[in-house]
């Protein structure tokens, strides 16, 4: 189903229940015990419809096993490409939803630190299409003490803090939230560039624009979301709650 650093996931058969599962094979090479059994732990914890269900873990001489509810509906972003429904209004419809999620997440004073476009999956079995955030691989908890989480992958989706080096919050969240809303509005990344350092560099000095081209036919208040969101400073990004009081999320 997805392969990612340190893991793979495919789909199984559970031999007690004979459903379709979804299996998550962990590294042991690449990760330890307790960094395993920290995801696990934190989806026991998270009772949301929009998180997948933890069923059962095993450990095997290679993997440490999670046993995860399927999705198989595929990523957020195919599904909207593939049904030409990257309407504005579509895009702030599940923007919202995506929110939302996040927002009980830090509730929970969890910071998910890896939000992009693979983790976000969509739920068809329900009349109304959900987003589920999934991957809390680089999940924290958030509390008096300073968390420095290293830059790993991709910096397209990575908060300034994050490729600085410096205490990662919240608010490193929201900043991937204001990327991707870039992206599903335009087709193009806003920070991406031909190398991996110069995309740090545009991360780091927050050199974005609307270009006409690619925004156009998208509206001011959605621009305002993104502009109020890409802040530098982690302390002026707004809270998933106050994002879901700007005018461009209302229904």
């Amino acid at each position: 189903l997805s392969r990612g650093r340190f893991s793979i996931v495919k789909k199984c058969i559970h031999k007690a229940t004979r459903k379709d599962v979804a299996v998550k094979f962990v590294s042991k090479k690449m990760k330890k015990k307790e960094q395993a059994a920290h995801e696990a732990a934190l989806l026991q914890h998270l009772q949301h419809p929009q998180y997948i269900t933890l069923h059962d873990t095993y450990e095997s001489p290679t993997s440490y096993i999670l046993i995860l509810e399927l999705m198989d509906d595929g990523r957020l972003l195919d599904y909207l490409m593939n049904h030409d429904e990257l309407m504005e209004e579509k895009v702030a419809f599940y923007i919202r939803d995506i929110m939302e999620a996040l927002q009980y997440l830090h509730n929970c004073r969890v910071a998910h630190l890896d939000i992009k476009p693979e983790n976000l999956l969509i739920d068809l079995r329900i009349p109304v299409p959900r987003v589920k955030l999934i991957d809390l691989e680089d999940a924290v908890q958030i509390s008096g003490h300073f968390h420095i989480h290293h830059l790993l992958g991709n910096p397209e989706f990575a908060a300034p803090e994050v490729i600085q080096g410096i205490p990662v919050s919240l608010g490193t969240d929201i900043w991937s939230i204001g990327v991707l809303t870039y992206v599903m509005l335009s087709g193009v990344s806003p920070f991406l560039d031909e190398s991996k350092e110069e995309t740090c560099i545009n991360v780091c000095r927050v050199d974005f624009s609307f270009p006409h081209e690619y925004f156009c036919g998208v509206s001011n208040a959605a621009r305002d979301f993104i502009n109020v969101i890409l802040q530098e400073d982690f302390r002026r990004r707004p809270t998933a709650a106050t994002c879901l009081q700007h005018p461009w999320l209302q229904p």
